[in-house]
């Protein structure tokens, strides 16, 4: 495991942890919603420096809480996708907002963002406009459809990519309604997708001095995703048929899926047919093989396997089934997971002293790496919190920074407020305003 992260943090306090491997890297972010923000907030829990341009009212997410769920300043949407950034607040219709952006470009290493197609090319910051200016530079461009394409112009948006993706009838009763993820699903693979895509262009930058274009969509990651489940069907020749019981997934053959116990459910995979019937005390299941009547009798044997299941408690066919070594676990609720033993030893949460929220505990970081681990560096900025810092760094002087300020080209926040000492945002906190969604795709 590695170490945990400071439990308060000030950006005045000094930095004395390990470089990330992603340390001395600048990116440059002007993505908004969910799936570009995630995706350079994994560049900067790698060390990479973020900096956050938004409108000098802020960006969309911090005006749309996600569950209602909103903080002292800083929503949960916003605070949860945005931690290891610098917010700079300009106006990029406004020539002088934009004249500064242009400045960051040009020692950036990544420019990452979601607008909607036509956008980026009527703000002047599309591809080959930067390119001209950072040859070196690797340029990220998320959408919820593609480039081009008779979808071009289409939302973005999570569901609606989960709907087109086909995975929403590949689990269920044959004939219920569709259902989706109870995930953000499409917008979660899309960050990936992207941070992996940032990765591998600098990779090739690191080798070959070349910077480039990457353009990742919502659809074709949610589509290649499926790479087993498509190729079945599009090689294998197999229809996306569902069953009469609620099997989880039409490829699998059962049992496969969640059943109900006396006090609760279960999830039970991949059991052998004659294992399970003698554990249960369920003969029909004797002589039948798992390879042939796990999927010719994928409804006898969900119907069957939960009748017996029901007539005793959730933790009794754990014990009992988990040592046989059946393929079995428990089925969580939010509560459930946060407590869950393997989540602490993993320390999959973090919990950090937030200088406007208070004590916030959020997911961590995917992946651990011995020598250069993530890290959380700061909470999420308010909006321009790091305007004066960064365009100071870019070698903006004083009045030049000021002049900006004042003309509403760029912006800062006032005083900070007092940090709440409750162990967490207050529900009764500032609501989030309500604003309208800008020129970006909803990726």
């Amino acid at each position: 495991m590695t170490a945990a992260p400071p439990d308060t943090l000030t950006d005045a306090a000094p930095d004395t942890g390990p470089a990330g491997i992603l340390t001395g890297y600048t990116v440059i972010d002007c993505s908004i919603a969910m799936a570009g923000p995630f995706a350079a907030q994994r560049l900067g829990d790698l060390g990479a420096d973020v900096i956050k341009i938004e409108p000098t009212t802020g960006e969309w997410q911090r005006h749309a809480a996600a569950g209602g769920a909103n903080g002292t300043e800083i929503n949960v949407s916003f605070l949860s996708l945005n931690r290891n950034k610098r917010s700079v607040a300009v106006d990029l219709k406004n020539p002088d907002g934009k004249a500064a952006l242009i400045e960051l470009v040009r020692t950036a290493d990544v420019f990452l963002q979601n607008y909607r197609p036509g956008v980026a090319g009527r703000l002047g910051v599309d591809y080959e406009s930067l390119r001209a200016i950072n040859p070196g530079l690797v340029y990220v461009s998320i959408s919820g459809y593609g480039e081009d394409g008779p979808y071009r112009d289409r939302p973005g948006q999570d569901l609606l990519v989960q709907a087109m993706s086909g995975a929403m009838l590949s689990a269920g009763r044959d004939g219920d309604d569709p259902a989706p993820a109870g995930q953000y699903l499409a917008d979660a693979i899309t960050a990936s997708t992207a941070f992996e895509g940032v990765l591998a262009a600098l990779l090739h930058r690191e080798r070959t001095g070349e910077g480039q274009l990457v353009t990742v969509n919502m659809l074709d990651a949610l589509t290649t995703l499926q790479m087993q489940e498509l190729s079945v069907f599009t090689v294998g020749k197999k229809p996306q048929q569902r069953s009469a019981e609620p099997h989880a997934h039409v490829y699998i053959r059962a049992p496969y899926g969640v059943f109900r116990t006396s006090d609760g459910f279960i999830a039970l995979a991949f059991a052998d047919l004659g294992e399970l019937g003698r554990l249960i005390d369920e003969p029909r299941f004797a002589g039948w093989k798992s390879e042939v009547e796990g999927w010719s009798r994928r409804d006898e044997i969900y119907a069957w396997t939960e009748a017996k299941l029901r007539g005793r408690p959730a933790a009794h066919w754990l014990e009992v089934l988990g040592a046989a070594g059946m393929w079995v676990g428990p089925v969580y609720g939010y509560q459930d997971l946060v407590d869950d033993p393997q989540i602490a030893h993993n320390g999959t949460f973090i919990e950090y002293e937030h200088h406007t929220e208070g004590r916030v505990k959020t997911p961590g970081f995917p992946y651990q790496f011995a020598k250069t681990p993530a890290r959380l560096y700061r909470g999420a900025p308010r909006v321009g919190e790091h305007t004066r810092e960064v365009l100071a760094a870019a070698g903006f002087d004083e009045e030049r920074i000021t002049r900006l300020l004042a003309s509403g080209a760029a912006a800062e926040p006032p005083p900070s407020p007092a940090v709440p000492t409750s162990s967490g945002a207050p529900d009764s906190g500032r609501a989030a305003t309500a604003a309208s969604v800008p020129e970006a795709a909803s990726a």
